[in-house]
């Protein structure tokens, strides 16, 4: 029997989100990297992510759910409401935990409310402690 392992569901456009994916890649966690536009897409390929999820976030429709098991998710915050829409569509497809990053003081609570079990304000950029539970 075959055990298929979740794959690690990661939004990276900032600069910490971007060192959370060499990360992953060092350590061969398997990961598909989330975006919702074309330069971004082409920003991960230039940095050699292999597997990368594009969703219309413009769609009101709730999106396909991925070919790929997704577990548990990573969303480094750089819009607001961009970050709200991917914890709307995200959490309909696991059931494992949603962290939100960001450098923002007044998200929490939304975020929470949406779905999100973890909000973390950080400054910083490396925020590989995020992956010890996982080893």
């Amino acid at each position: 029997m075959i055990i298929q392992e979740d794959y690690i569901l990661v939004s990276a456009p900032t600069e910490a989100g971007q060192a959370f994916l060499r990360t992953l890649v060092m350590k061969e966690i398997p990961f598909v990297a989330l975006t919702n536009n074309r330069a971004d897409k082409q920003a991960l390929e230039e940095i050699g992510v292999k597997e990368i999820l594009m969703v219309d976030t413009r769609d009101s429709r709730p999106p396909m759910i991925p070919e790929l098991p997704i577990g548990k998710v990573y969303l480094f915050e750089r819009s607001f409401n961009l970050c709200c829409r991917y914890i709307h569509i995200c959490r309909s497809w696991t059931g494992k935990p949603i962290f939100v990053i960001t450098q923002g003081n007044n998200s929490r609570l939304i975020y929470k409310g949406l779905g999100a079990n973890y909000v973390i304000h950080s400054q910083g950029n490396d925020l590989s402690f995020l992956l010890s539970e996982n080893q």
